[in-house]
């Protein structure tokens, strides 16, 4: 989409407000095609493709992982910047980067570390995606991080919205790059991070199909869902199960992409914003879904997390997931010797505090494969370090 034909309320390239160090503008990209680039050529985007979504990477080649699950929200929230008139790119860059933060082995991961993390700061993934960004990837000679843009980094760490009490990181960062934590992120920001909302929840529909955690004939009842599972069987009298599951699911993600456009543009009319600034100040959100829509999304929410997210064998890998993240933090820490040698002298000598906020970095940057193994490197006489 040109410049000349975005929505007024979107934030515009030309009045960036650039990046903590500055750069010079790159004469065949808009700040965000340069954020989006950057993204996608960092080592922290490569390692998505090994992290667990739902199902641990090993547990089989067609189920969704961080990765898959980052482009398939790219393209939900570049279909909905597109249609209210928003900066495609940014937005893109922005549902890229937002799974940046999270460790090995998906929720379980995440809760591990957090627990392990408590006496330190606790760990969350937002505020570790923030640290990924501005200071672990190590790609350039002038400064750490991607130096992203203000408008991506604002994005990436309000995408809920205002944050009232950031953590530990993301307080300190914004001592000295604010990032106006108080009011609401762009519109941009906003179509991502919903856009997650039914990248997830419909996937994981598909995912818990294809493993027969559940059957077709048990989502029926669900709002949107069971409409678009009937509108499916309507389409082909004897469509076979697979296809009977992606009719289904594209269906699904129509409507919910549908009513997300329909709603704002309803909000956006109500409020008339001239700006970008008029987005952000605004008293409540101005991307998200009808109440109807919102009441099945949480429908389907609750569904998936009794029938999907606590099945028992989601749980016993998750539960083996746990013990292996909270062991992997609990030896490091212990011993930082253990740490490779680039790590080790990030860890330094500094105290425990410093040595704990290092290994959370590692274990966090690790893959579900890199963890296992290190594991072992860690725990087995019979593994070489």
């Amino acid at each position: 989409m040109s410049v000349a034909s975005l929505a007024p309320y979107a934030v515009r390239p030309e009045l960036s407000r650039g990046r903590l160090h500055p750069e010079p503008e790159a004469p065949m990209r808009s700040p965000w095609q340069r954020d989006r680039d950057r993204v996608i050529h960092s080592s922290a985007f490569r390692r998505l493709q090994y992290k667990t979504q739902v199902f641990v990477n090993h547990e089989g080649d067609f189920f969704r992982t961080r990765l898959t699950h980052s482009i398939e929200v790219a393209q939900i929230a570049r279909s909905i910047a597109r249609a209210l008139g928003l900066d495609e790119d940014l937005t893109e860059a922005l549902a890229l980067a937002h799974d940046l933060g999270h460790p090995p082995f998906g929720h379980a991961g995440e809760e591990a570390l957090n627990l392990a993390m408590k006496p330190f700061g606790g760990f969350d993934h937002n505020a570790q995606s923030l640290r990924v960004v501005t200071l672990l990837e190590s790609r350039y000679a002038g400064f750490d991080g991607l130096n992203l843009t203000w408008e991506t980094l604002e994005g990436l760490v309000k995408h809920n919205g205002p944050l009232s009490k950031p953590p530990a990181y993301i307080a300190d960062y914004n001592e000295r790059h604010r990032l106006d934590l108080n009011t609401h992120p762009s519109a941009e920001a906003q179509v991502a991070a919903l856009s997650d909302d039914i990248a997830y929840h419909s996937h994981d529909l598909d995912d818990g199909l294809r493993a027969r955690l559940f059957g077709p004939d048990e989502i029926a009842h669900l709002p949107v869902v069971g409409e678009a599972l009937n509108a499916a069987r309507r389409a082909s009298l004897d469509v076979p199960p697979p296809r009977l599951r992606h009719e289904t699911i594209r269906r699904v993600i129509d409507a919910m992409i549908t009513d997300v456009i329909e709603e704002t543009g309803r909000r956006l009319a109500k409020l008339g914003p001239k700006d970008a600034d008029g987005i952000r100040r605004a008293k409540r959100k101005m991307v998200g879904f009808s109440e109807r829509m919102a009441e099945a999304n949480q429908a389907i929410k609750d569904f998936l997390f009794a029938r999907m997210y606590r099945h028992w064998r989601v749980n016993r890998m998750t539960a083996k997931a746990r013990r292996l993240t909270e062991e992997l933090f609990r030896l490091l820490v212990a011993d930082p010797s253990l740490l490779p040698d680039d790590w080790r002298a990030r860890a330094g000598e500094a105290g425990l505090s410093r040595a704990a906020v290092t290994v959370g970095d590692y274990v966090a940057g690790m893959t579900d494969r890199y963890a296992m193994d290190e594991h072992r490197r860690l725990t087995d006489l019979a593994v070489s370090g």
